[in-house]
């Protein structure tokens, strides 16, 4: 495969734009110069395009949701004729129920839904509405968990710097120092440690939350079922951020997956088909804080967004949904994955360049390390050095993925996984000579 066509004049001035205009010329999220820079044009269907003529196998798949693809034509379709009654009311709408009753039906632990339009807002609501059922002000969270960008999300989740269990690391200035005071520390797949904890701060847990999956790092065997026995002993509420699984792992999320019910969930990305849209589900009894009708005027949320339920979200989401719901569909992206996970670490095997390709068929990455990746900190003595190169290596030759994961999409046909195969055989050999 042909190396990339160099910047065009258009493409530099756009990068020149973005670093006068965006600070660190981004969002926030992926960077736009990817060592040598680009800027997207566009995506359809499995492949975004730049600025300059090149074309990508997209891995990145806007960090998870287009799990249909960029600009899925039934999606497409659903939102012109939304937009055509109008873009967002500010009031309940018919669609944002539909989609609700459509959540309820699929995810095991859902009673009742709250729509929110981020994830970062979504776990957020999930520990505020612990803290309103338990009455009480501490959460347990994981080293190495991302909950999004919120203070209490932000406590130990990327770090060199260790502290012993469980007191916090802030990875963000401006963070108030009474938040460490609010949170507590367990290293993950750990149950005998974790269980330590919350035993010793039980009085004091309003709850406890968790990605069933963590990043990439899949739950050893009676890990989730642990932690849900051992919170379920103190009637502490269990979170599950489905963020990045809901609706990825299976219809159900990692609830149907791996057969653990949370009391709480947090789903964001597949769930709003690409557009701005998140969602609190859990338990009724929790869900009615949400209702001041329901509760005293002290455990009553009022939780507000403009732009939650918007109907050209929901209805994307609804879509999306029932692109999912037909026959073979998961299937289908675990096979997907399956294939290209087994090529990566064979290709890596038979370059004897030291790496495992760790997480589940749908989203996965690899490590180069030897150590078996169970945590956090059995990630940190990963060459990260490598790893940069490799995604570099990758980008030269057109195939786009995140820093830390590869998203499988039901776009990606099979020219798409053998293209991506001789990519890695391209890059294993470069790996291996340097």
């Amino acid at each position: 495969m042909s190396r990339r066509n160099p910047q065009s004049a258009e493409e530099k001035a756009l990068l020149q734009r973005a670093q006068r205009y965006l600070p660190g010329a981004q969002n926030g999220n992926a960077s736009s110069s990817f060592e040598d820079g680009f800027i997207v044009k566009e995506g359809r269907g499995s492949k975004i395009y730049d600025f300059s003529g090149n074309e990508y196998i997209d891995y990145l798949l806007g960090s998870g949701p287009m799990i249909l693809g960029h600009a899925h034509p039934a999606v497409v379709k659903a939102v012109r004729q939304c937009l055509e009654r109008g873009s967002t009311y500010f009031l309940t709408s018919g669609v944002a129920i539909e989609l609700a009753e459509e959540i309820c039906r699929a995810v095991p632990c859902a009673e009742m839904v709250r729509f929110t339009t981020s994830g970062t807002d979504a776990t957020f609501q999930c520990l505020r509405a612990a803290r309103a059922y338990r009455r009480r002000d501490k959460v347990l969270k994981f080293e190495g968990g991302y909950h999004g960008s919120h203070d209490y999300a932000m406590m130990s989740s990327y770090s060199f710097q260790l502290a012993d269990f469980p007191k916090p690391v802030p990875n963000s200035a401006g963070i108030p120092k009474v938040i460490q005071e609010t949170v507590l520390i367990a290293p993950f797949n750990d149950l005998d440690a974790t269980t330590r904890i919350i035993r010793q701060h039980h009085d004091q847990l309003a709850g406890v939350i968790v990605e069933p999956l963590q990043r990439i790092i899949p739950p050893a065997a009676g890990f989730l079922e642990g932690l849900r026995d051992v919170t379920a002993r103190y009637d502490i509420p269990l979170i599950f951020d489905e963020v990045v699984t809901g609706f990825r792992l299976a219809y159900g999320g990692a609830q149907e997956q791996y057969g653990v019910e949370p009391d709480m969930v947090a789903i964001g990305k597949v769930v709003g088909g690409g557009y701005p849209l998140a969602a609190v589900c859990g338990r009724a009894d929790i869900m009615r804080h949400y209702d001041s009708s329901q509760v005293a005027e002290d455990a009553y949320i009022p939780q507000v967004g403009t732009l939650s339920g918007n109907p050209i979200a929901a209805t994307a989401g609804l879509a999306t949904l029932a692109e999912l719901r037909k026959p073979g569909t998961y299937q289908r992206l675990h096979g997907i994955g399956r294939r290209l996970r087994t090529a990566l670490q064979e290709t890596l095997d038979q370059a004897e360049i030291p790496a495992q390709v760790v997480g589940d068929d749908t989203v996965f990455d690899v490590c180069f390390t030897d150590e078996k990746v169970t945590d956090y900190r059995s990630t940190l003595g990963a060459n990260r050095d490598r790893m940069r190169q490799f995604n570099r290596l990758l980008l030269e030759q057109g195939i786009l993925k995140a820093g830390q994961k590869f998203y499988m999409s039901l776009a990606h046909t099979d020219e798409d996984v053998q293209r991506t195969i001789e990519a890695f055989q391209s890059v294993a050999e470069k790996l291996q000579a340097a």
